[in-house]
C-alpha cells in the first residue's frame, strides 16, 4: 500500500510524527547514563583522590553508627546518596528541576545531620537513665563486693540504651580488658559529660576505697539534681530559643515572599560583584548572629 492510498487519519498521524523529540530524549538518556558511568568509574578508582574521600566518608558514617549499636554499612548510605544526587542532576537536565542545587546540598548533608541528631537523642536517653543506673549499681554493691559482678547484675534491671553500653563493657572485661579500660571505652563511645562524671566517681571510689555504695548513691542524687536544674533552665530559656528561631527564619521568609510576589526583585544583587559581596556579608552576619544567640541561651550547669 502506497502512502497515497493510506487513510486520511493515518496520513494526519504520520504528518505529526517527528523523530526530533525521540532523538533529543534518546541523546539525553545516553548522556545521562554516560555521566553516571564515568562518575562511578572515577569514584571507584582506589588510587584516585575521590575514592580516598569516599572511603573516609564511609568510615566516618560507620564509626558514628557503630557507636550507637547500628550496624548499617556506611557504603550503603553513600551509594544511596550518590543515586539520589544522580536522579536530581538528571531531573535538572531533563525537566529543568527548580532549586536542584539546594536538593543536592540537602542530599549531601542529610545523613550526617540525621545521624548526629539520633546520637544526641541517645545521649539524652542515657543521661536520663544515669541516676537510676548509679543507684542500682550502689544497691548491687551492697550484696556483692565485686564491682564486675555488680555490673553483671545491673544489666538485667536497666533498659536500652544504657544497657547496651554496660553489656558491652562487661563483654570487654570478660575478654581481658580491665575495668578502667572498659569504662573509658564506654565514655568515649557515648561522649556525655554526665556519664564521664559518673564513671569517674566509680573509678575514683574503687581506687581510694571507702564506702563505694554510699559514693554512688551521692553521685546518683547529684545527677538527679543536675537533671532537675537543667529542666528548670530549659523552661526559663524556652521563650528565648523560640524567639531566636523565629527571628532567624524571618529573612528567609521575606526572601521567599518578596521573590514570589515580585519576581526579579533580587536580580540586581546577582548582576554585579557588589551584589554578591552584599549577599555574602549579610549571610555571614546572619549566621554569626544565630551562633551568638545560641551561645547566650546555652546555659551550662
Amino acid at each position: 500500500m502506497t502512502h497515497a492510498a493510506l487513510p486520511e487519519g493515518v496520513k494526519h498521524a504520520l504528518a505529526k510524527f517527528s523523530v526530533g523529540p525521540v532523538l533529543r530524549w534518546g541523546s539525553l538518556a545516553f548522556l545521562t547514563v554516560a555521566i553516571f558511568l564515568v562518575t562511578w568509574h572515577v569514584v571507584s578508582d582506589e588510587a584516585g583522590l575521590p575514592y580516598r574521600y569516599w572511603a573516609r566518608y564511609v568510615a566516618s558514617l560507620e564509626r558514628k553508627l557503630r557507636s550507637m549499636f547500628v550496624f548499617t554499612p556506611g557504603r550503603l548510605i553513600g551509594i544511596g546518596q550518590f543515586c539520589v544526587a544522580f536522579v536530581i542532576l538528571a531531573g535538572a537536565l531533563l525537566f529543568d528541576l527548580p532549586m536542584w542545587w539546594a536538593l543536592l546540598v540537602v542530599t549531601a548533608i542529610a545523613p550526617t545531620i540525621y545521624i548526629e541528631a539520633e546520637r544526641r537523642k541517645r545521649v539524652a536517653l542515657i543521661e536520663d537513665q544515669l541516676d537510676s543506673f548509679m543507684l542500682a549499681l550502689a544497691n548491687a554493691l551492697k550484696s556483692t563486693p565485686s564491682i564486675g559482678a555488680a555490673f553483671s547484675s545491673v544489666v538485667s534491671v536497666v533498659e536500652d540504651p544504657i544497657r547496651q553500653e554496660v553489656d558491652l563493657a562487661i563483654k570487654e572485661m570478660k575478654v581481658g580488658s580491665t575495668l578502667d579500660q572498659a569504662l573509658l571505652h564506654m565514655a568515649g563511645r557515648v561522649g556525655s559529660r554526665q556519664l564521664d562524671s559518673a564513671l569517674s566517681a566509680i573509678l575514683i571510689g574503687q581506687k581510694i576505697g571507702g564506702n563505694l555504695p554510699k559514693v554512688l548513691e551521692n553521685t546518683s542524687h547529684t545527677l538527679r539534681e543536675m537533671k532537675r536544674l537543667d529542666g528548670v533552665i530549659r523552661t526559663k530559656t524556652a521563650d528565648g530559643r523560640m524567639q531566636m528561631w523565629v527571628i532567624g527564619a524571618m529573612p528567609l521568609v521575606f526572601i521567599v515572599g518578596l521573590g514570589t510576589m515580585w519576581p526579579g526583585y533580587f536580580e540586581p544583587l546577582t548582576q554585579s560583584v557588589t551584589g554578591y559581596v552584599l549577599i555574602a556579608g549579610i549571610s555571614v552576619c546572619w549566621v554569626v548572629a544565630l551562633v551568638i544567640a545560641r551561645k547566650v541561651l546555652a546555659v551550662d550547669i
